[in-house]
């Protein structure tokens, strides 16, 4: 299972669901809005780089929508956008509902055929007409028979969707295209190496995450957290905080680069001994890797760092992100 459908309870309003998504956010950058209180996630990255399944990040994510915004979520997991949203139907506040492929189709059996989504007012009184008023019944239907009563494309789609088959995607929407990460410190840190530091290990886990879902980004903002801001809130403006953000000079995932850049935007803040809380990195204007264009260089050293980015993130990948750790933040 790698699709969470999330609802957040109680119901939020549309204008604090941006807000809300960050949560899922901090996961994955393959997001879909549903507003005006729910989402869908696609998790597959995720579950490489956390070594976690699905509905065990569901769990970290509802104590996070409890602690940080108060809100509670219901939550649908499953193969497919179909199966998740439907698995959240019967997801209490404060659960998560889960549905693996093998069984999707028992999962759906016994449902009316108008539960499915998808199926209207009118297709679903023609099939309950002829006898197909469950999903399972649908399911077991020969296929000529369901394309003579509602079509030849909607007939097959309508029996792979009651077989468990499910072709749909995590669409992201303008909502939606960013990834941060955060580097809280134990104490409030003055040492400019010590933030460096975990500016490295920020960077390093951003392109990791990136190159997990096959995505770069555009631009990087850093946000300094100050000592008197509560430990559990991190704002880009006004108060004690601050945000600098930079374009980068190409769409990238590669870890060196977002390092290098967040370095300079470091330096840009001419902190000068400020007791730091917190350090947060955000790739934003997301776009799949396939779409990038990359500067070739004849650098040795670059092309070296990114054949080592490749045996880390195969590495990560199989063995969890534990068997790669980026640049430590010391306690």
């Amino acid at each position: 299972m790698t699709i969470l459908c999330v609802r957040f309870q109680p119901p939020a309003s549309e204008t604090a669901l941006p807000g809300l998504l960050g949560l899922l956010e901090e996961f994955t950058p393959v997001v879909e809005a549903l507003p005006p209180d729910g989402a869908l996630a696609d998790l597959a990255g995720a579950e490489r780089y956390f070594a976690r399944d699905a509905v065990q990040l569901a769990s970290v994510i509802r104590v996070r929508a409890l602690a940080l915004h108060g809100v509670d979520c219901a939550i649908g997991a499953g193969p497919g956008p179909l199966l998740a949203r439907m698995a959240l139907r019967e997801a209490r506040p404060g659960t998560t509902r889960a549905v693996d492929a093998d069984g999707a189709a028992e999962f759906l059996a016994g449902k009316p055929v108008a539960a499915l989504p998808g199926v209207g007012t009118a297709t679903a009184r023609v099939l309950c007409e002829y006898g197909l008023d469950t999903l399972g019944r649908v399911a077991a239907a020969p296929l000529s028979t369901l394309q003579r009563l509602v079509g030849t494309r909607t007939g097959r789609e309508l029996r792979e969707k009651a077989q468990g088959v499910d072709r749909g995607r995590v669409v992201p929407n303008g909502v939606s295209r960013s990834l941060a990460t955060e580097r809280p410190f134990s104490r409030d840190e003055l040492d400019p190496d010590r933030h460096r530091r975990a500016l490295l290990s920020a960077a390093e886990e951003l392109g990791a995450r990136l190159r997990a879902v096959d995505k770069v980004c555009r631009t990087l903002t850093l946000t300094v957290r100050y000592a008197d801001l509560p430990h559990s809130r991190i704002s880009s403006s006004g108060g004690t905080s601050t945000a600098t953000t930079r374009t980068l000079p190409e769409p990238t995932a590669h870890s060196a680069a977002l390092t290098k850049v967040a370095y300079v935007l470091y330096e840009s803040l001419g902190l000068q001994r400020a007791r730091v809380r917190a350090l947060a990195l955000r790739a934003e204007g997301l776009t799949p890797a396939e779409h990038a264009s990359h500067q070739l260089t004849f650098d040795p050293v670059d092309e070296k760092v990114r054949r080592i980015e490749e045996v880390a993130d195969r590495a990560r990948a199989k063995f969890g992100p534990r068997a790669v750790m980026p640049g430590s933040l010391a306690a």
